[in-house]
């Protein structure tokens, strides 16, 4: 029994034994594998576990359009184009590589056309012998269809893991349009995953953006698999509002004139009335080997001093406060003023000549009189000088409108109570001539627009709307700052002026008279402040005219700026300019068409319309009405308005006084040349057909001998 029970023992004793050498071996084993084996086997693992690495899968960039759906800016992708000469496949069958390589070359060669199949297969074959990792097929980025084509060649058609051919994705913002609101559509960083750096790039970047995926790369039986995780979001579509041809317009007009005159940089911005949007913006900058470009966005940054653009808006403050009528008169004098020991002389640009004299205050703007205006503003403000300020801040004026696009600077008007460097002396009369203000253009545009806009003021912007796969997502609508920015009154006669800027004999702005349509407007010219040293510098001008048209039905409003040409005339510089890109744009966007017309011709032989008269004396109107069997209604008297209804003419009384300037435009020559004659003015007659426009306005005091200029138009 014993030797039984020690036998047993025995036994367990040897297979514990057993399995403590075991388990010592198991023990040892693992030491080697984590310390002597440990690099080898991590190794291993790395080539055969399925190593996992996360990538990040970009987004495609959203597009860029015009108003009419071209594109303007847009994500395109090029590609560098590699050999992997150790795939597996190729390593372990060299005849695949081999029994292709003839027809690859031969097709290289015929997409690339830069050397012989005979150089491609030797060069491949080279590679492939030394066993090349990342040999390159071609020196050059190609676009996206060679990349397409050329996975469809002899080996390549394999796919990347068995052919080797891989190709390395690099995305290039493109401007089919190139310089065209090149700086309002904006630039991208190379980088394409930091966004926009400016324009509309910039300030819709997270739309454009969109949000990026998420990819695994992990191998698998020598198999690098790519597996989608999270599929990227690409970018949506900016619309914006910008009309291609407009802009192609608005450049070649002023580049024109910038290199016939050799400015230094010049600015053109047209946009329509009613809604605000910005048609075209130009922003063009002399480089050191004189070509012009873009740079800037100066339209919506340039700070400047607007000059006699500002002094309508002067006027308006005046005329809504009644501080001044338009029939009143100022004595500007021989075009000279020291008003004050301190203070610089003010100057007219006719002061060479004589100067002006006494002329009224229509007239002051008309011939842009520095001295009128300045006169004026003393004469209303000078015990007040903030009240102007305030003035202007309540009709809106100088009041930031929050532009969209990245850069756009807001303008400073300074105050009295404000600002410290605020001269009791100076700054109310600079201010009256459109100095110790700084605005961009852009702004200048906008309270024109306002004028155009029967007195409501509207914000310019750039993006109508934003899409998704051709769907609107967001759309951007006119935005109002201020539903009236004067009187209606005041309008009116604003309207008047800036009309007689134009086509009145005394306006400034007379080489913008269009033979096709009105233009309403105002000339500017400031001195430029030269940047190291903050002075005005002698001989250098910034030449403007802001304007809109047809002045009698206003579509488009646009203001084009020329810094430092050699020729400081904006007669000969932004008013060619101006005029240029109006009649442009309104031949390009007229709504008639020959067929049309013929068919409202046909449509008026069945139709009895009562003729259009002129205004004049009423019984001359009686006799030729009576010959043409042609009814007359209304009130009349000895002279008349006229007007159609229906059917008939219209008449009205026409109020008229000994002692004041009559109103004689609508009026044929005989009739106005008898009415302003028998008050003893000296008439002059300018074209032919009625009177459009008199330099004198209706209203003012007679002054026996004073001449006065009329304007005629068919």
């Amino acid at each position: 029994m014993a030797d039984k029970r020690t036998d047993i023992i025995f036994r367990f004793g040897l297979v514990y034994a057993v399995f403590i050498v075991l388990f010592a071996a198991v023990i040892a084993k693992a030491v080697v594998v984590m310390t002597v084996e440990r690099n080898n086997w991590l190794a291993l693992h790395a080539r055969t576990s399925g190593e996992k690495k996360d990538v990040v899968e970009p987004s495609k960039r959203g597009n860029i359009y015009a108003c009419d759906g071209r594109l303007m800016a847009s994500s395109v992708p090029t590609y560098r184009v590699y050999m992997d000469m150790r795939v597996e496949n190729l390593k372990e069958h060299p005849e695949v590589f081999y029994g292709q390589v003839d027809s690859l070359s031969l097709c290289l060669a015929r997409l690339f056309k830069d050397k012989p199949a005979s150089a491609y297969k030797s060069a491949l074959v080279a590679a492939f012998k030394r066993g090349n990792r990342r040999f390159s097929v071609y020196p050059h980025r190609i676009p996206y269809y060679q990349w397409k084509e050329l996975q469809s060649f002899p080996l390549y058609r394999l796919g990347r893991y068995k052919s080797g051919l891989f190709g390395e994705e690099y995305v290039q913002r493109v401007k089919p349009f190139g310089s065209l609101a090149a700086r309002t559509v904006g630039d991208v960083y190379p980088d394409l995953s930091k966004g926009g750096s400016s324009g509309i790039e910039y300030s819709y970047n997270k739309v454009l953006t969109g949000k990026p995926g998420l990819s695994t790369i992990q191998k698998v039986a020598n198999r690098r698999e790519r597996i989608v995780v999270q599929e990227p979001e690409d970018g949506m579509d900016v619309v914006t509002t910008i009309d291609i041809d407009i802009q192609d317009i608005s450049e070649h007009a002023l580049l024109d004139v910038l290199e016939r005159y050799h400015a230094k940089s010049g600015y053109a911005v047209f946009m329509e009335v009613k809604t605000g949007e910005v048609k075209s913006i130009v922003n063009m900058y002399r480089s050191a080997s004189g070509r012009y470009y873009e740079k800037e966005n100066g339209a919506l940054s340039d700070m400047m001093e607007p000059g006699s653009t500002f002094k309508t808006l002067v006027l308006m403050a005046l005329l809504d406060e009644g501080k001044v009528r338009l029939t009143d008169t100022v004595d500007v004098g021989n075009g000279r003023l020291k008003y004050h020991p301190r203070a610089p002389e003010v100057t007219d640009h006719n002061a060479r000549k004589g100067g002006y004299g006494r002329i009224s205050v229509a007239n002051v703007i008309h011939g842009s009189s520095n001295i009128g205006m300045h006169k004026m503003v003393y004469d209303a403000y000078g015990d007040d000088q903030g009240a102007l300020v305030d003035k202007l801040h309540s009709m809106k004026v100088g009041v930031p409108m929050n532009l969209e696009i990245q850069g756009a600077a807001k303008p400073m008007i300074k105050h009295p109570e404000k600002n410290k460097d605020w001269s009791t002396v100076t700054s109310l009369s600079a201010l009256s001539r459109g100095y110790e203000i700084i605005m961009p253009p852009i702004y200048t545009l906008a309270y024109y627009n306002a004028i155009a806009n029967d007195g409501k003021l509207i914000r310019p912007f750039f993006v109508k709307s934003v899409n998704k796969d051709g769907m609107v997502v967001k759309t951007y609508k006119t935005e109002t700052i201020n539903s009236s920015i004067c009187k209606s009154s005041t309008l009116k006669q604003l309207r008047q002026v800036l009309l007689d800027v134009v086509e009145g004999e005394m306006g400034t702005a007379r080489p913008v008279r269009s033979d096709f349509m009105h233009i309403a407007g105002k000339t500017g010219t400031a001195r430029m402040v030269d940047e190291t040293n903050g002075r005005y510098m002698l001989g250098h001008y910034r030449i403007s005219f802001c304007g809109y048209f047809p002045a009698d039905n206003p579509q488009y409003t646009g203001i084009v700026v020329v810094n430092d040409p050699n020729v400081p005339s904006a007669g000969m510089t932004s008013c060619v300019a101006f005029k240029n890109i109006a009649e442009r744009i309104m031949a390009l966007k007229s709504e008639i068409t020959p067929d049309e017309l013929a068919e409202d011709t046909l449509q008026m032989k069945n139709v009895e319309l009562a003729p259009h008269s002129k205004d004049g004396n009423y019984k001359a109107l009686q006799t030729v009405m009576r010959g043409v069997h042609q009814s007359i209604s209304g009130e009349s008297d000895e002279w008349v308005r006229t007007g159609v209804a229906e059917d008939e003419v219209r008449v009205s009384p026409l109020e008229l006084s000994d002692e004041l300037i009559p109103d004689v435009r609508g009026m044929g020559v005989k009739d106005a040349v008898f009415l302003l004659e028998k008050r003893g003015l000296e008439v002059h007659i300018h074209g032919y057909g009625k009177v459009v426009s008199q330099d004198v306005l209706p209203g003012t005091a007679v002054t026996k001998g004073r001449r006065i200029n009329l304007v005629l138009r068919n």
